[in-house]
């Protein structure tokens, strides 16, 4: 499987960046902002190649916060697949993910289903409507979950949900919330710069 893609390269033995988008953005999204995070590191941002009403995601719903977990599934390992393959053309000592609502969704799921693919994962407003089956290939990864207490998408208490069941699986996790809904605030942005600095300090090989 592959996916169109923005990529910038970073130099020999850097740190490996993915960035996946909310619904209805592109790779772009947070491209630029995920290079200017972690200079000199390898970025890849795939496009979601599911189209609801022109909106690209990476999964199919049949509405709001109900997934086609059959769907989720295949493009679950589609995903894994893609980035395993690149993870392995880079070599990169240390790779973290980066998404937002759908985007956030669709990282969380490969992690879920393949651990060893991403060490550290930024969570924006993830949404986990079900229960996942234990993983405890999870333990000792590092996780960021950002979210808002009025989020009308994410709920808090699933939001509370997901990072008990990380934690329940040995992750190491970090919420951080804001009082809005479901947009991105300023300390998000901020605790997403701290969460990834040690990808601006590992070294190249």
């Amino acid at each position: 499987m592959t996916y169109h893609a923005a990529f910038t390269e970073g130099a020999p033995g850097a740190p490996l960046l993915f960035t996946f988008h909310g619904t209805g953005g592109t790779e772009a999204q947070f491209h630029d902002v995920a290079s200017e995070l972690v200079p000199g590191a390898h970025v890849v941002s795939p496009r979601g190649d599911v189209s609801e009403g022109g909106a690209l995601r990476y999964f199919r719903r049949t509405g709001e916060g109900v997934y086609d977990m059959e769907d989720l599934a295949r493009r679950t390992e589609a995903m894994a697949g893609f980035l395993r393959e690149r993870r392995a053309a880079l070599g990169s000592p240390l790779v973290a993910g980066l998404g937002y609502s759908n985007g956030a969704n669709i990282l969380a799921s490969v992690a879920m289903a393949d651990p060893g693919i991403v060490d550290r994962m930024a969570l924006l407003h993830p949404l986990i409507p079900f229960e996942p089956e234990p993983q405890p290939g999870l333990a000792g990864r590092q996780v960021l979950i950002t979210a808002g207490r009025r989020d009308p998408i994410c709920p808090a208490p699933l939001t509370e949900r997901l990072a008990e069941w990380l934690r329940a699986q040995g992750a190491e996790v970090e919420l951080v919330w804001h009082e809005g809904g479901h947009e991105i605030r300023q300390e998000e942005v901020t605790a997403v710069a701290g969460f990834l600095a040690p990808l601006r300090t590992a070294p190249a090989r």
